[in-house]
């Protein structure tokens, strides 16, 4: 459990998906440019089994936007892809209506 102040901490935001390459150095992973709100960052995410590059492109989506950068096999990643995943498989959040890149998710 963490409290609520804890999870205030979290930036959620809408973000749109710019470009999508494959990770040079792992199977399942892509690296993704995405514009979130005028600031472009670079996310690494394990979704390259689900997705080809032209369903992501576009694509509204939502993004931990505070989290503390770090290299996923070599890469640096900029924040985190929200998906839900079972045994059916994996699906990104995306929006159901359109927003502005870079609008907080409340």
């Amino acid at each position: 459990m963490i409290t609520y102040d804890d999870f205030r901490k979290v930036e959620l935001k809408v973000a749109i998906i710019k470009e999508v390459t494959i990770h040079p150095d792992a199977d399942k992973l892509y690296v993704l440019k995405i514009d979130a709100g005028g600031i472009e960052k670079q996310l690494v995410a394990g979704i390259r089994p689900y997705y080809l590059p032209d369903e992501l492109i576009g694509r509204q989506v939502i993004i931990v936007d505070n989290l503390e950068p770090r290299a996923v096999r070599g890469m640096m990643s900029q924040g985190m892809l929200l998906a839900a995943s079972d045994d059916e498989g994996l699906s990104i959040l995306t929006l159901d209506k359109p927003r502005k890149s870079g609008s907080i998710v409340k």
